[in-house]
């Protein structure tokens, strides 16, 4: 419990909750939003070569969003004043395309089940589990898991009543997020139709990348051990750029330690993850498929292609 996060304490001073640092993150949120406003503004007088580069980064953008800044501000809200927290809700909502709240209730039931494998009827706590659509115990194969994944999220009616459920003051957040989100991006669809449209694909492969993120961050962990509940990687641009979510094993057994305290979790389990065996890989969790130790984690189609043969 080495960290402002767990003792209850405050160390960001009168503005930031739990860290001065979490400026950055924080500063990150607003320059997203305002560079996907210029690329709206720009849009007219950028070629088709600029649109399309700008739709890639575009779809970077959210994965990397959504797996660090959304990530970190679910855990550790970054201010003190609820409405600064309430505004950032929506500017995440608005970059990312998802209602934020909405996005909090999923993860937090991610981390509830750990990305598990199936119980007795074939269901998972975790609605993201890369095992929910595997087989004999095995994850589901990555591309499949990644091109799916945005088409089996729940709509967001769906979501809302799920989390009217227990907290129904929650999902009138969730559903605010939502439409301010449909209201926004149908004026943008008014003014200017073709970045909506053009950028839709490129929304659906942000989503994917995240997708493609997730899969890496557990293929191969153990959900039956909380040391070991996820993969890590200590590559050190990836953890600079995605505020150390590269020590994600590290984060799923103490989901509320400050990004900035992960190295410091690494080395105070270091003998339990190396009893437990945690799955490390080399590079981002993004390029998880360039890591020879993720060929022989077994899959449901490697499983059934070693049958085959």
């Amino acid at each position: 419990m080495s960290t402002q996060a767990q003792s209850g304490t405050r160390k960001g001073g009168r503005i930031f909750r739990y860290s001065a640092w979490d400026a950055a993150p924080a500063f990150l949120v607003y320059a997203h939003l305002a560079a996907l406003i210029a690329f709206f503004i720009a849009w007219p007088h950028l070629s088709w070569t600029a649109r399309l580069l700008g739709g890639l980064a575009y779809a970077f953008a959210i994965g990397w969003n959504q797996d660090s800044v959304s990530h970190n501000f679910i855990h550790n809200p970054f201010f003190v004043s609820p409405l600064l927290n309430r505004i950032t809700e929506f500017a995440l909502t608005l970059e990312n395309g998802v209602p934020q709240t909405m996005y909090r209730y999923i993860h937090m039931r991610h981390h509830a089940g750990n990305s598990d494998r199936p119980d007795g009827e074939g269901e998972t706590r975790d609605p993201i589990s890369i095992y929910r659509y595997g087989a004999d115990g095995d994850a589901e194969p990555m591309l499949a898991y990644v091109f799916m994944g945005f088409w089996r999220d729940d709509d967001p009616f769906t979501v809302a009543r799920l989390i009217r459920a227990k907290r129904p003051a929650e999902a009138r957040r969730a559903l605010q997020e939502f439409w301010v989100m449909v209201a926004a991006y149908a004026a943008l669809l008014a003014i200017r139709w073709d970045f909506v449209l053009v950028l839709a694909p490129f929304y659906y492969l942000g989503q994917s990348l995240s997708f493609l993120i997730a899969y890496y961050e557990h293929l191969g962990a153990d959900p039956e051990v909380p040391v070991a509940t996820g993969v890590s990687t200590y590559e050190p641009v990836y953890n600079l750029l995605f505020l150390n979510n590269g020590y994600h094993a590290e984060h799923h057994y103490r989901p509320k330690q400050h990004w900035t305290a992960m190295a410091a979790l690494r080395r105070e389990v270091a003998a339990q993850a190396a009893a437990a065996g945690v799955r490390v890989i080399g590079p981002a969790h993004f390029l998880g498929f360039l890591d020879p130790r993720t060929w022989r984690v077994p899959t449901a189609r490697r499983r059934r292609a070693a049958v085959l043969t």
